[in-house]
């Protein structure tokens, strides 16, 4: 265990290396809060070479487990993030599906390098307990920038402006990379099917790594779909503030931070329903789920004309529990190893 004298700084290591090439996705979206998490008086960030007591590692490039196994040989403790599983990789990239069982076995690999493991919900946490690891897995959101998120009508007026949408326009938008498995496919034909209102696909895939059905679905886009590509998160930010819906139909997740971002931005939101969301998103007091494309249709056309019910207080109030104050609590109490173990008799490796 971590010294945790209250004069003792915690001297911690945040290890980017690789983790510049995810920087547009929910994966840098995490590591820039748990930066902004460290930023405590009780952690002193420091380099890798000047004597960490701890490491915190996100990717699962080569070059991380690299690392973490160097650093366990010098007694650094490592906490390893698991943002990523088997399941979420799947129908993701062109070819994603016949080398997913490769990559979950490597997932296995790169988590047994941890002596802690951090995954963001108790439903991937029990996709985890397959690679029977050794560390404990404390299931702990990523959480959302409440105060940068704050949905603010000016903001919203100031999009619409930008984008030449008119006030009263039904504005539907959704976040991600352009993948299969983020329901991007549905979301363009839920375009086709409410002609009168503007679709807006913030996110960039590259057009080689798109899987063909993305790509058809691009090529054959009805004119109410507005594909941007990767805009700042300012951009972002606005979009949530002037939309009427956000829309987010993805197949898998690990938690999905872009719908703790239109929650906390009081965007009504229409997800799927998907184990992930089981635990933290009860249907009907915080969002509102479907599970065919019938029913997007059904829900989204009931919210954009306000004949559904409203939970976005409801959905803002719970956010409260998401913001990066109160989830960095947890989170540098799993740092020091002063932080309960998590495992119960079902789930601890026999």
């Amino acid at each position: 265990m971590t010294d945790t004298h209250p004069h003792h700084q915690l001297r911690v290591h945040h290890y980017n290396g690789t983790g510049r090439l995810v920087t547009q996705s929910g994966l840098g979206a995490a590591m820039r809060h748990q930066r902004h998490m460290l930023h405590h008086p009780g952690i002193r960030l420091v380099r890798l070479n000047e004597h960490p007591d701890v490491l915190v590692l996100n990717t699962v490039f080569p070059d991380s487990v690299i690392v973490g196994r160097w650093a366990r040989k010098q007694g650094i403790r490592v906490i390893q993030f698991a943002h990523s599983t088997q399941q979420d990789f799947e129908n993701s990239w062109a070819g994603a599906n016949h080398i997913a069982p490769l990559f979950g076995r490597w997932l296995g690999h790169v988590y047994a390098g941890g002596d802690a493991i951090i995954t963001p919900t108790p439903y991937a946490k029990k996709l985890l307990t397959r690679y029977q690891l050794d560390a404990p897995i404390y299931p702990l959101t990523n959480g959302v920038d409440i105060d940068f998120f704050h949905g603010k009508p000016a903001a919203g007026k100031q999009f619409r402006e930008r984008h030449n949408i008119a006030p009263h326009t039904p504005l539907v938008v959704a976040v991600g990379h352009l993948m299969v498995r983020k329901g991007f496919t549905d979301w363009i034909d839920l375009a086709r099917r409410i002609p009168q209102a503007q679709f807006y696909w913030f996110g960039h895939t590259p057009r080689a790594t798109m899987s063909k059905a993305v790509k058809r679905a691009i090529d054959t886009a009805p004119p109410n779909v507005h594909l941007p590509g990767y805009v700042p998160a300012a951009e972002v930010r606005d979009a949530y503030a002037a939309a009427n819906l956000f829309c987010f139909a993805s197949h898998e997740e690990t938690e999905g931070i872009v719908v703790l971002e239109a929650l906390a931005s009081g965007t009504p939101t229409l997800v799927r329903d998907i184990p992930v969301y089981d635990s933290w998103l009860p249907e009907n007091e915080i969002v509102h789920k479907a599970r065919n494309l019938e029913e997007f249709e059904h829900k989204a056309r009931a919210i954009l004309a306000g004949e559904a019910p409203d939970l976005t207080q409801a959905a803002r109030h719970r956010m409260q529990e998401y913001s990066l104050d109160r989830v960095a609590q947890r989170f540098l109490a799993i740092c020091a190893g002063t932080a309960p173990n998590p495992d119960t008799p079902s789930t601890r490796r026999r």
